[in-house]
């Protein structure tokens, strides 16, 4: 059985950063792309940063570029995303997500770990 399970989040006030990590198991993600989406309060899930199993490109929602940044370890089968200069509109539930054999992200899921920044 497939497990994602996402540690780090918590409270940090505004310009603080976190580390995020999600850990992988049941099948190795070496070679799929994995990824993280947020939800805020109110609002639809989001797409945060991914990256590519195959060369190791990354992808960035346009509000973290330059202050988030993911990064994986294939041998602890695990993806992290640092996030440093937290804003209060960071605030939401993170989700790590991975691609299984159908090709995309969003093939399985974490159960969330929550961020909070306070101004």
């Amino acid at each position: 059985q497939v497990q994602l399970v996402e540690s780090g989040g918590g409270l940090v006030q505004a310009g603080g950063s976190l580390r995020l990590s999600c850990a992988a198991s049941g099948r190795t993600f070496s070679g799929y792309s994995m990824g993280w989406f947020r939800r805020a309060p109110g609002k639809e899930r989001e797409f945060v940063a991914a990256i590519s199993g195959r060369d190791g490109s990354t992808y960035y929602t346009d509000s973290v570029k330059g202050r988030f940044t993911i990064t994986r370890d294939n041998a602890k089968n695990t993806v992290y995303l640092q996030m440093n200069s937290l804003k209060p509109e960071d605030t939401a539930e993170y989700y790590c997500t991975a691609e299984g054999d159908n090709g995309k992200l969003g093939d399985y899921w974490g159960q969330g770990t929550q961020v909070t920044v306070s101004s």
